[in-house]
């Protein structure tokens, strides 16, 4: 039965996966659409997602956003009947109107998509098309809600459960080795030389996280340093001329860059398993590695400087120092958050702020940024469950007594200044 399966699902792809011809007709996407959601064939409900999924690879963007914006409308929740069913639940809990209500408070849009993704290979076809929803529908407000029924399905597609953890080496295949060169966000790769530099060495790693419906993609992946001490600078990481070490002489793992690959999974989080999992992965390897830390970005620091009518220098690295610890533990954004988005993914990951270095980025990226200033996020195994939970109920950003010196000396020199101009009272 499941050679016979495989066999009837390649004749579906080959029949209708053809580009620009549509079902029944050709008729618009939108009533294929709403066809789909309604059908009870499996062969016809295929078919029809089939033809979907084809047609909407062959829109201009125009058309694209006339699709989202049609079934956000015409797939959407009736409120009336919710509230109909939500009556008859409360006046009769039942297992019969419990369901009832479900099936009127789930947008048939939801239906659509799982309908979608039962063709072969639709859901990395699912992904890209969200992030064609993001990219057209970002000035919208009408579509936030089809992009949080994506969300809704797609956090369940890519639960951690679904993630396979895999090894990304100089050996792997050619294709993927391009992707990571196409996807990496935080240090570009200039070349396949910068890349062998990156996987080769015994003491390089990296990992990536790939689901099985979309195995030649990579999700999100992670480049390590396998180091004696912890790295104050991104430039001695990835010299061309640095000496390679013995993985086994290495005390400390350093989390250097961490690119996510697919713009339609935005905001469906990978990172937090991810350096988990690399993390216990690694020092159950080499029993040498003691500490954990990242060498991170400041991206919003400059910014925010400039906001605050800061002035600020590259030139002056004590100050740099003192002005990103402060930035880093007391900026705060919507909901008493850090401003800063690094800041943010890690500390609600677990780690504390560890240490701050200025002149540890001298690319034109990095002075852009931070004034090269970059910053260690550290994570403790046995505390990060610990942390988590604190700064998830506190927003409190756990730090080093030094990152808290250096911020302090920071606010006691905006302090002064503001004394200083301040005009003398008569």
């Amino acid at each position: 039965m499941t050679l016979l399966a495989d066999l009837l699902s390649t004749v579906f792809e080959r029949r209708y996966r053809l580009p620009g011809r549509y079902f029944s007709n050709e008729r618009p996407l939108e009533d294929l659409a709403d066809e789909l959601v309604g059908s009870a064939g499996e062969t016809s409900g295929l078919a029809l997602a089939q033809d979907i999924l084809s047609g909407f690879e062959n829109l201009n963007d125009e058309e694209k956003l006339v699709f989202f914006q049609t079934i956000a409308g015409r797939l959407n929740i009736d409120p009336e009947k919710v509230r109909a069913a939500l009556n008859a639940y409360e006046r009769s809990p039942s297992k019969a109107t419990y369901r009832d209500f479900m099936t009127a408070a789930e947008p048939r849009r939801q239906e659509l998509f799982r309908r979608l993704n039962k063709v072969p290979g639709a859901t990395g076809t699912l992904v890209d098309m969200r992030a064609d929803l993001l990219r057209l529908g970002e000035q919208d407000p009408d579509l936030d809600a089809l992009d949080l029924d994506l969300r809704h399905l797609f956090a369940s597609w890519f639960n951690r459960g679904f993630l396979v953890l895999r090894p990304i080496n100089w050996e792997s295949p050619a294709h993927i080795l391009e992707k990571i060169i196409a996807y990496e966000a935080v240090h570009a790769i200039d070349s396949w030389d910068d890349l062998r530099r990156r996987l080769e060495p015994a003491d390089r790693r990296c990992f990536a996280f790939f689901h099985p419906s979309m195995p030649d993609e990579p999700l999100i992946f992670v480049e390590v340093a396998l180091t004696k001490g912890i790295a104050n600078s991104i430039q001695s990481l990835l010299a061309e001329d640095r000496e390679a070490h013995a993985a086994e002489d290495a005390d400390t793992a350093v989390f250097y860059s961490i690119s996510n690959c697919q713009a339609g999974l935005a905001n469906i989080s990978f990172g937090n398993s991810l350096i988990k999992q690399v993390a216990s992965d690694l020092a159950a390897e080499l029993g040498g590695l003691k500490t954990f830390v990242t060498l991170s970005p400041i991206p919003g620091l400059t910014r925010w400087l400039e906001r605050e009518g800061e002035e600020w220098t590259d030139d002056q690295p004590d100050q740099m120092k003192a002005k990103a610890a402060h930035y880093l533990l007391n900026a705060k954004s919507r909901g008493e958050r850090p401003f800063d988005p690094v800041a943010r993914f890690h500390l609600g990951n677990g780690a504390i702020v560890h240490a701050v270095h200025a002149g540890a980025d001298t690319s034109e990226k990095g002075q852009a940024q931070s004034g090269g200033t970059m910053v260690n996020y550290l994570y403790d195994l046995s505390k990060v469950a610990q942390n988590h939970e604190k700064f998830a109920t506190t927003q409190e950003v756990m730090a080093t007594d030094a990152v808290r010196s250096l911020a302090r000396s920071a606010a006691l020199n905006k302090n002064r200044k503001g004394d200083a101009n301040a005009k003398p009272t008569l």
